[in-house]
């Protein structure tokens, strides 16, 4: 491997990433990707002689340091607002998000009937997540719907709704969480959250989650 071939390697590695971080709905990770291809783009700066492109790409990087030091460090206030599931604003919000939302849960669809339960989780007052289920045998949450708008997919908010908040639901009788595994993507989130398939694990069985 020649050493012209692996500074180019270096230099596609550092665009790439940069690019990639461009596509990122989260600030968080929009400034981490970014802060990595900066770096990556300095040290290819530095190893061709092309010191303006090092320098540049060191103050990115410092400047990208900076914001995720501010962000990981500002506390943050979470709180569950319960509405009616004929809430005009919840079918605005699942209106809006319709297309982001069957992303994940392709089958997804929502009617005003029944035993609903909606919960909007709210990040310094943004409604930023929605959960949305059933009530079932008097201490069974089945979910229909577990969503978290892009740009507060930091997995924060479903640590604090499953659980730092465990005894929300408890006080209201709820016992254990059943969801739908959905895209592979979201079957991951759920297992980070600490859910388990509730029988045999086959594609499309459900996850649980255990409250007591």
């Amino acid at each position: 491997m020649s050493e012209r071939w692996v500074l180019e390697l270096i230099g596609y590695v550092a665009s790439a990433l940069v690019a990639l971080s461009l596509m990122m709905s989260s600030i968080l990770r929009l400034r981490v990707i970014n802060l990595l291809g900066a770096a990556t783009f300095a040290i290819y700066g530095f190893l061709i002689d092309a010191y303006p492109v090092a320098i540049v790409n060191l103050f990115i990087v410092l400047i990208n340091v900076y914001y995720l030091h501010g962000m990981l460090r500002t506390k943050e206030f979470f709180r569950l607002l319960e509405v009616r599931p004929d809430s005009e604003y919840l079918h605005y919000f699942l209106h809006f998000y319709a297309k982001e939302i069957r992303r994940f849960v392709p089958e997804f669809s929502f009617a005003a009937t029944g035993p609903q339960w909606v919960v909007f989780v709210l990040r310094d007052l943004v409604p930023a997540g929605l959960l949305l289920g059933e009530l079932r045998d008097g201490h069974s949450l089945q979910v229909t719907l577990d969503f978290v708008i892009p740009q507060y997919r930091d997995f924060k908010i479903g640590r604090y709704l499953f659980v730092e908040q465990a005894e929300f639901f408890r006080a209201r009788g709820i016992t254990e969480i059943l969801t739908a595994p959905g895209s592979r993507e979201h079957t991951a989130y759920l297992r980070r959250m600490g859910f388990v398939p509730a029988g045999p694990e086959t594609e499309g069985g459900l996850f649980r989650l255990s409250l007591v």
